[in-house]
């Protein structure tokens, strides 16, 4: 499935892996105009850890997470919500 935002009510991205996880945070938060360094203070984590999750990186249990979800059938999907935080 494609990893881009798809048409519909809103931006949505499908995440099988650690890398679509880390388009769908870059491209929710560039669509908000937001820094990564803004995105890291609303977060509590440092500047480069937002790098880090953009980049695709993960954690073993991000891993074994999404692997335990793709065996039980499940589709992950990322979807925007609207900027007042309707859905």
């Amino acid at each position: 499935m494609p990893t881009t935002p798809q048409q519909g009510p809103g931006p949505e991205w499908s995440v099988r892996a650690p890398g679509d996880l880390g388009r769908a945070i870059a491209g929710i938060r560039k669509r908000r105009g937001w820094s990564q360094e803004r995105l890291a203070q609303e977060v509590g984590v440092g500047r480069s850890y937002i790098s880090y999750l953009e980049a695709g990186n993960s954690t073993l249990a991000l891993e074994r997470s999404l692997q335990a979800l793709r065996r039980l059938g499940a589709d992950v999907t990322v979807n925007l919500r609207d900027e007042d935080g309707a859905s």
